[in-house]
């Protein structure tokens, strides 16, 4: 039975990854309005990230339906039929027709960056996820997501190599963090990318270690940088090792690691956007 409106609705969104795309979409958009972007090309910029990202979840469901209605998933919309994996590749055609305008709304090199961020997410998804490269992509998607803001502006310029350096070890950060939190559901479907190879406790000190590094890669880079904006750097750097410990004492199990990990990736992120 076809899906009603409201249920398709429903599977959509919880299909795009809402948190991830939120923290992510608001991120970069912080970003920008704290690089001195105006608020139009600001929302520009909330706009491409938003349509890019909605595009890679989507298609990493679409991908991974088959693996998903197999190991009977069940809080994969797919295998609740609210949502086809065929009306997901839609749904991911139609985000990226909306992406690349709007990406290149913001100059030619800004949307040849950001699109590069967004064929790395379709890489992932479609290729790289269940293998030792998994983490490739986040690396470059998120060190050169900071990028597309500053190469927006009235003067392009690209970040300092801390900001790059920075938003590529929060990519990875992410990625073996989010590991940890999936392993029961990768065990069932089969994914063995490199947070799956390496274990739960080991990702979880990996996670935490790129977090602390990403804090000091930003913090070489907030040359303006005042005592609040250095307290809230340290903070996150603090929360990110207090999750990985308290996962390794659950086995790396739960989502709870992945949760504390993505708080620690907003509060460095929030002290370097302080220092901006």
């Amino acid at each position: 039975m076809p899906a009603s409106g409201s249920s398709l609705l429903r599977g959509l969104v919880v299909a795009c990854h809402p948190l991830p795309l939120l923290a992510v979409t608001v991120f970069v958009s912080a970003w920008g309005a704290a690089s001195g972007l105006s608020t139009g090309r600001t929302a520009l910029v909330f706009v491409a990230v938003l349509t890019g990202q909605a595009s890679i979840g989507w298609l990493n469901d679409a991908v991974d339906a088959p693996r998903d209605i197999a190991a009977a998933r069940r809080d994969k919309p797919v295998v609740t039929g609210l949502v086809s994996a065929r009306g997901l590749l839609v749904a991911t055609a139609v985000a990226f027709v909306c992406c690349v305008p709007v990406s290149f709304a913001l100059g030619v090199t800004a949307g040849v960056v950001h699109l590069v961020t967004v064929f790395a997410g379709w890489a992932y998804d479609l290729v790289l996820k269940p293998t030792l490269l998994s983490p490739l992509p986040y690396a470059v998607a998120f060190g050169l997501l900071p990028a597309v803001p500053t190469l927006a502006a009235a003067t392009p310029a690209w970040p300092a190599p801390g900001v790059l350096a920075g938003g590529a070890l929060l990519g990875l950060a992410a990625h073996f963090a989010n590991g940890v939190g999936d392993v029961d559901q990768d065990e069932a479907t089969g994914v063995r990318g490199a947070p799956q190879r390496l274990g739960p406790a080991a990702s979880l000190r990996a996670s935490a270690l790129l977090v602390a590094l990403a804090g000091v890669a930003l913090a070489t880079a907030a040359t303006h940088a005042g005592a609040l904006a250095l307290v809230v750097l340290a903070a996150g750097v603090v929360l990110a090792i207090a999750g990985a410990l308290l996962g390794v004492r659950m086995a790396g199990r739960g989502r709870t690691a992945f949760r504390l990990t993505l708080a620690a990736v907003a509060l460095v992120i929030a002290g370097f956007l302080l220092s901006a």
